[in-house]
């Protein structure tokens, strides 16, 4: 464990406050790990990292509790990632918190996440009902159902060598419910599906499943697992277009769903049945 991950609360027994405190919020720096992906300079994508929690609570101004649901908008170009159990132990600290009403609070996130992150957050509040959340699908050909020899369960780039056909060109959407990485720090297992849209040169499905399976021994924060996808693909099968999307299931009452894409700009917010 280097430096930087030994100052994370994670792997750590922890005193769960419950008064607000944004202090306990723990920043990540992006850069380290986009230099080993060779991403130093410009990016080559755009997008974001939405969070979604189910765990928030708060006191209104008459000491009454409150429940809801929020959701999180983190820009990928912010400096700083935000280490998802410090996240957790600090929405806790909102528990025994009175504000005045939900746009207190939503400005509170608001300016705390953004200091944190180093660029601006968007934050969208929602009832304990839901609000406009639904239960989705990821849309295009799903490739597991692919019958294939699988061997390989540690990262593995060069699975994807030659896996792109440069006279076939397509366009498609592909999705696998495989893909298993683990925590950067407690190595627990992280449980995903992920959305694969490009335009280009056809890659071949089973190549690309079992680059997938790859990760499966591979240690990497969700953010970090999804720009590595999309570096290898955009170095290995030379797409035009190409969006990574991936649903991670939750781990105390948030998860993570970071978006990556060289052409589009948003893409929705669909809350899967693992999730």
């Amino acid at each position: 464990m280097n430096d930087l991950e030994s100052n994370l609360p994670l792997g750590k027994p922890t005193a769960y406050r419950d008064e607000y405190d944004a202090g306990l919020l723990c920043p990540f720096p992006r850069a380290p790990k986009r230099a080993e992906l060779g991403l130093e300079g410009g990016l080559p994508f755009q997008g974001f990292d939405l969070w979604n929690a189910y765990e928030l609570s708060w006191l209104d101004a008459r000491g009454k509790p409150v429940v809801g649901l929020a959701e999180f908008r983190f820009p990928c170009v912010s400096p700083f990632l935000i280490e998802s159990k410090s996240f957790k132990l600090y929405l806790n600290s909102f528990n025994q918190t009175r504000f005045a009403g939900e746009a207190d609070i939503a400005a509170t996130l608001e300016r705390d996440l953004s200091r944190a992150s180093g660029t601006a957050v968007s934050v969208r509040l929602f009832p304990a009902t839901g609000g406009d959340t639904a239960f989705g699908t990821l849309p295009g050909h799903c490739l597991d159902a692919l019958d294939v020899d699988i061997d390989c369960y540690d990262y593995a780039p060069a699975l994807l060598a030659g896996a792109a056909c440069l006279e076939m060109m397509v366009e498609e959407t592909l999705h696998s419910h495989l893909l298993k990485s683990n925590c950067l720090v407690t190595r627990q297992p992280d449980w995903a599906s992920v959305l694969i849209r490009y335009r280009g040169p056809a890659i071949d499905h089973a190549a690309l499943l079992r680059y997938l399976v790859s990760f499966r021994r591979h240690s990497e924060f969700h953010e970090q697992c999804v720009e590595r996808i999309f570096t290898d693909l955009l170095n290995h099968c030379r797409p035009e277009r190409l969006t990574v999307y991936a649903r991670y299931t939750r781990r105390g009452g948030l998860d993570i769903n970071p978006f990556r894409s060289n052409f589009e700009t948003d893409i929705p917010n669909w809350r899967l049945v693992r999730q």
